[in-house]
């Protein structure tokens, strides 16, 4: 059940908070809500599931372009775990939540338990943002979710053997359907944020990798990425050899996360965990 709380400055963010032991916080991507975890929930061993919307996206407010980055989001993500009363948690961070775990990982460190990234990393390939950049913000053509269906495997390259049933999931998952036909499930001001970043100054975020040292790490990539590339999985591996890895065939940015060796990683990773004793949800 979707929940609710204020931030300190008085945004309204929507999340969910279901199950025990370790607590997982998943952070998910850009444009992306709660729901984006749907598909990998049921395979899961035990945990405490979090699981929340961004400012601006899903169920949360919408408060403005200017709100909508990475520190602010790191911010409101630190703030969640504090109403819950969670002192640690791990991260799941898909894409943008991997760049707000780095970001958390550099700046409150003795919060986290350990990091999951879902096709991220410290280096962002630029063909992939330009691919972003010209859908971020922008509602589709489509009418429905079936014309939207038949359309995502033409407009998502770098996905194979994906079934029918699992891109009218993902039309229904990420759009609403209105009189005027699908609309994004986020506020459209994301696009100038967006925008804001990619013209931007670049900004080395290999030492936010670093200050991941002695946290538990997992990288799940997509094999057809065009946003993190298998040059940046190798240095990120080279510097945590410990890093459990996998690489997803017939997956781009980014992977659903229920496929079986993102779901082998996942296990993995929560298994070597520190966790705390957590009174149940």
């Amino acid at each position: 059940m979707t929940q609710f709380f204020t931030t300190s400055d008085g945004a309204r963010i929507a999340y969910t908070d279901e199950g025990s032991c370790t607590p997982l916080l998943c952070l998910a991507g850009l444009t992306r809500t709660i729901r984006d975890f749907d598909y990998m929930r049921p395979h899961l061993p035990p945990c405490r599931l979090i699981r929340m919307d961004y400012r601006g996206r899903g169920q949360s407010q919408w408060t403005g372009a200017e709100t909508y980055t990475v520190p602010q989001e790191a911010k409101d993500a630190l703030e969640l775990l504090n109403h819950l009363g969670v002192e640690k948690a791990a991260l799941l961070g898909t894409s943008r939540g991997g760049l707000i775990a780095m970001v958390l990982a550099a700046t409150a460190r003795h919060r986290l338990l350990g990091i999951c990234f879902n096709d991220i990393g410290p280096e962002i390939h630029k063909p992939g943002l330009e691919r972003i950049m010209d859908y971020v913000g922008r509602n589709p053509r489509a009418k429905t979710h079936a014309e939207l269906a038949a359309a995502l495997p033409r407009n998502m390259p770098g996905f194979e053997n994906v079934p029918a049933s699992r891109w009218l999931e993902e039309a229904e998952l990420h759009f609403t359907v209105t009189p005027d036909g699908l609309r994004i499930t986020y506020d459209p001001a994301l696009r100038d944020s967006f925008l804001a970043a990619f013209n931007g100054p670049e900004v080395d975020l290999w030492p936010l990798f670093d200050a991941c040292a002695g946290l538990p790490l997992a990288l799940i990539r997509g094999e057809n990425s065009d946003l993190l590339t298998q040059s940046c999985a190798d240095e990120m591996r080279r510097r945590r050899p410990d890093m459990a890895f996998a690489n997803i065939p017939d997956r781009a940015h980014v992977p659903f996360l229920d496929e079986p060796e993102a779901v082998a990683v996942l296990h993995s990773f929560l298994s070597n965990l520190k966790t705390l004793p957590t009174a149940p949800a």
